[in-house]
């Protein structure tokens, strides 16, 4: 990442929900931290890549969090310097 290039960081979360109608996990103790990134794309990769693991359980869902968002609210309504 260069010098100049906004860090919009990312966290990759995931793990089983108690169904398929709600984001509530069965048991919080087993929500897996995948990491944090530094872009939309590199979170989307990792995001990506658990998701095809675990494809064969339909209860086993990974999100990406905006944390950039949570961080800095106003953040996307700044103009462009």
């Amino acid at each position: 990442m260069s010098d100049n290039a906004q860090q919009l960081l990312h966290l990759v979360i995931g793990g089983e929900l108690e169904d398929l109608e709600n984001v509530t996990f069965r048991d919080l103790d087993k929500v897996e931290i995948v990491g944090v990134y530094p872009s939309y794309a590199t979170a989307y990769t990792a995001w990506k890549a658990k998701a095809h693991q675990t494809v064969d359980n339909a209860h086993m869902r990974y999100f990406i969090v905006h944390l950039h968002r949570l961080l800095d609210p106003g953040q996307d309504a700044k103009p462009a310097h």
